[in-house]
């Protein structure tokens, strides 16, 4: 059947909600034994209430029955939850925080081998070569739970006597620590506050002596970073000696080795190259990197908003790309996306196109990928219309948003609306200045940059209408969201408007943020706002939405979890309450036992539709599409 016009936003799709949930189990971590080379991944399945499995993945079995759930709470954002040693699994369990022990090779149920305590948290280990019941691990101390209270340390965990001690103290952060294939050394990153990791870290190794029950620390090295001003990260032994890590002292995260003989770090490539090598460590656990035969490296690096494939020779420092048909490789490990794999239509799925573009005063570039409304039955819309587009703005705010396959970006162009993500000046993957350009400028360059996104494809590429374009986005970026449609910064034109917006588990109110969000986040605002509450109250209260509700005729949907430990519950309610009693058009949705995101299969089907049928009353659309 040849393809039909049909007036954009109405095209039929079989990408429905129900289709979008069934592709959302979302492989969260993986990660290998080194001794017996099994490879296992942890798999989040929202139609089990969003629990995360570990699944054998040669085998395609579980390693656990339904009572347990491998997922850290370290940071909040966790990451770490597991890792496998000489056909043993060690995973932090996410309803007790426990850690558990499960032998693959025996089967039978998972051993708890912690003190029971709800106040610790375990996340990030690294197994001794020589003593495996012995790991060190990230804990994050919750006894006292204000944030400048809460300890985190490095410590390790007996798991034949259940007993946990300390190892190393002292920042208020740690990451990564690694022993040496010889386990005569440790490697580990921390940082302190008020720096974000990427903002100022540091690698130390230490010397280190295992017995069958504890292990010694002595001889502390720093071997990377500066406290707040350069940031090492992601350390890995490449031998006994040798231990390899990044670094932005050039400006981008380029690969250090560091070698315990000389006791000397140097930088790998012969010249620094505008590629970053890693990237800013939100989760626990990550590895951009995989030691290969010969002293080779493969890396994951990020280049032009996409990730490509390159070998590094640690001894010449050549680097050698590999032919790689992703756009996005979440590390060397690790694939936080699902399958492609699909029953639907050939030509249906939305190609990425990316597009830079520069804004005043110095022409600073801003990068956008675009999704083209596509569908194999319609050829088009009617009478020479443009698509209505939506404008994502992804959190962090020093996140990015990749081009990895979304169902859920797809359950709307497929439909016929075009779809456009934002990695406005502050986003990651560019580089440490493209970084920087947020500090002190949140809420304002990064509502301007989304602003003239939107202004450069409806006017200057005509690609969209400018009548019917909506902005949504999540944590900070609903924050974006909110300053953008309240109290937009100077140099938007006075006749931009949004029709629609929608924020999820956004930021309103910066002063209560600070007060009751999590300790990793605590002082992250000091470098993004230019200061603590203390010192600048008056900024703080003029950049919250909070303070311009009057402003607001922009529609509002807002999406929140009841369980939001890093953007409570409150910062949506100050706001929907407000515009409630303005008799502003506002839907607020509250979903029950969720967190920061949904995880359970109901509510990503709840929300996906909310959304679209927000979007659809705003432009009149008349047919609803959701078969």
């Amino acid at each position: 059947m040849s393809p039909k016009a049909a007036p954009y936003g109405t095209w039929h799709s079989p990408i429905t909600s129900d289709a979008v949930v069934e592709n959302a189990i979302r492989i969260s971590s993986i990660f290998i034994d080194p001794l017996t080379s099994s490879v296992y991944h942890i798999e989040a399945r929202p139609s089990e209430g969003g629990r995360c499995v570990i699944v054998d993945t040669n085998k395609g079995k579980d390693v656990f029955g339904p009572a347990w759930n491998a997922r850290s709470r370290v940071q909040e954002y966790g990451g770490g939850a597991a890792i496998a040693y000489g056909g043993v699994v060690y995973f932090s369990n996410f309803g007790s925080l426990e850690v558990c022990v499960v032998d693959v090779e025996k089967g039978g149920e998972p051993v708890v081998v912690t003190p029971e305590n709800k106040n610790h948290r375990f996340a990030d280990f690294t197994v001794s070569p020589t003593h495996p019941n012995l790991l060190i691990a990230i804990l994050e101390d919750h006894t006292h739970p204000s944030p400048s209270e809460v300890e985190t340390s490095l410590v390790l965990i007996n798991t034949s006597t259940r007993a946990v001690s300390p190892v190393v103290s002292g920042a208020d952060f740690y990451a990564s620590p690694r022993f040496s294939p010889d386990e005569k050394y440790l490697a580990w990153q921390q940082w302190w506050h008020p720096n974000m990791p990427w903002q100022g870290a540091e690698i130390y190794v230490a010397k280190v002596a295992v017995t069958s029950d504890g292990v010694e620390i002595w001889e502390k090295t720093l071997i990377g970073g500066v406290k707040g001003q350069v940031s090492a990260a992601y350390p890995f032994w490449i031998s006994n000696e040798t231990v390899i890590f990044t670094s932005d002292l050039s400006g981008y995260q380029n690969p250090w080795s560091y070698s315990t003989l000389t006791g000397k770090s140097v930088p790998v490539l012969p010249t620094p190259v505008e590629k970053d090598f890693s990237l800013p460590g939100w989760l626990l656990g990550e590895s951009y990197s995989a030691v290969l035969e010969g002293k080779r490296v493969l890396y994951s690096v990020m280049q032009d908003g996409r990730a490509v494939l390159y070998v590094l020779d640690v001894k010449s420092g050549a680097i050698t790309e590999v032919e790689s048909p992703y756009v996005d490789i979440s590390s060397t490990l690790k694939s936080t996306s699902s399958s492609v794999t699909s029953s639907f239509p050939p030509g249906i799925i939305s190609i990425a196109q990316s597009i830079t573009i520069k804004v005043p005063p110095n022409d600073d570039p801003v990068h956008v990928n675009y999704y083209p409304q596509t569908n194999p039955e319609y050829s088009g819309g009617v009478d020479g219309e443009k698509p209505p587009c939506v404008f994502g703005v992804h959190g962090g705010p020093t996140g990015m948003s990749n081009q990895v396959l979304s169902w859920s970006k797809q359950y709307f162009t497929s439909r016929g609306w075009a779809w456009a993500d934002v990695n406005y000046g502050g986003s990651y993957g560019y580089g440490r200045k493209y970084i920087d350009r947020l500090q002190g400028e949140w809420g304002i360059s990064e509502v301007r940059d989304c602003v003239l996104a939107a202004k450069h494809l409806s006017s200057s590429l005509n690609l969209i209408d400018p009548s019917r374009i909506f902005i949504r986005g999540g944590s900070s970026g609903g924050y974006t969201v909110l300053v953008a449609i309240s109290d937009p910064p100077p140099g938007i034109p006075s006749e931009f408007k949004w029709t629609g917006a929608t924020s999820l588990y956004g930021v309103s109110d910066l002063r209560r943020l600070g007060e009751d969000t999590h300790k990793f986040e605590s002082q992250y605002l000091k470098g993004l706002i230019g200061g603590s509450y203390e010192e600048i109250p008056e900024v703080y209260k003029e950049r919250s939405p909070t303070s311009h509700v009057d402003k607001i005729d922009t529609p509002l949907l807002i999406l929140q979890g009841s369980e939001d430990a890093v953007v409570p519950p409150s910062q949506a309610e100050l706001i929907s309450h407000s515009l409630e009693e303005r008799g502003k058009k506002v839907k607020y949705i509250l979903f029950e036992g969720e967190g920061h995101g949904w995880r359970k299969a109901e509510n990503i089907k709840t929300g996906l539709e909310a959304e679209l049928s927000w979007y659809e009353d705003l432009i009149g659309v008349a047919k609803k599409t959701k078969m």
